[in-house]
Parts: C-alpha cells; structure tokens; sequence
C-alpha cells in the first residue's frame, strides 16, 4: 500500500468532544485510545492518561485522524494544530516523502521507529505541519 494523505487534527484537551461532534456531522466509524489504555502509558506522565493519543474516523467521505496534544516541548497555538498526514507505504517510501519535505524544513520529530512505527513529523519550508507514519511490519 503505498502512503496515503489524510488530515490530522490535534486538539489541546477537548478530542474526545470535537471527534464525536464530527461524528454526529460525518456518521462513521470511530476509535478512540486514550494515553491510559496504551501500550505507552507507562512512560507518559500520569497527568496526560487521560488525553487521547489515538482517533480516527472513518466514512465514505472522511477519514480524519486527531489526539490530544503529547508534545513534550512543543505547545498548542492557533494555526499548528492541523497536519497533512502521510500514512502507510514502507520505510523507503515514507522515507523518501520525508526527505525531500525536509528541504529548508523545521523537522521537530526525525524518522524514528516508534512502538507503533516509523514516526516523523516537520514544518515544511512553507509553514505546514506534516506527520508521517508507518506501522511496522
């Protein structure tokens, strides 16, 4: 499967209630995981086990993917809480989409295999948010 481009949301606290708010707009399928109920949870700090690091809903007009905000370091502001969102294909592919996304970019989370994948995200040259994501094999 090759990547596929979809949007994602990041909410600061409130993605349970906006993702079922699009819910009841977009009817479909939607999961939610909480920090809690993660493979992770033990490595976050108690204070964000309630937040949401995994959301997607899914019809056949929309496939919006969202989470809470889990940035260490980073924080939330107006006009950094939307991403393009590159999902699936393999380590090259993603790879190859990222580096050459990486020209003149902010990269704030370099191509890393993470619990769940490969792991990247960036701020293009242009100002836009890009995550990417590959589940391991």
């Amino acid at each position: 499967m090759k990547p596929k481009l979809s949007i994602y949301l990041l909410f600061d606290g409130n993605c349970v209630s906006a993702m079922q708010f699009y819910k009841s707009v977009f009817p479909g399928v939607l999961t939610l995981t909480k920090v809690a109920e993660s493979t992770i949870k033990d490595m976050m700090p108690p204070d964000s086990h309630h937040k949401v690091i995994n959301a997607r809903l899914i019809n056949d007009q929309v496939d919006i993917s969202a989470s809470d905000w889990l940035h260490p370091v980073e924080r939330p502001i107006h006009g950094n809480m939307v991403c393009l969102y590159l999902n699936g294909g393999s380590k090259e592919e993603l790879t190859t989409l990222f580096d050459k996304l990486a020209v003149g970019a902010n990269v704030t989370d370099p191509l890393a295999e993470m619990f769940f994948g490969l792991y990247g995200a960036l701020q293009d040259a242009y100002g836009i948010r890009w995550m990417f994501q590959a589940n391991n094999p």
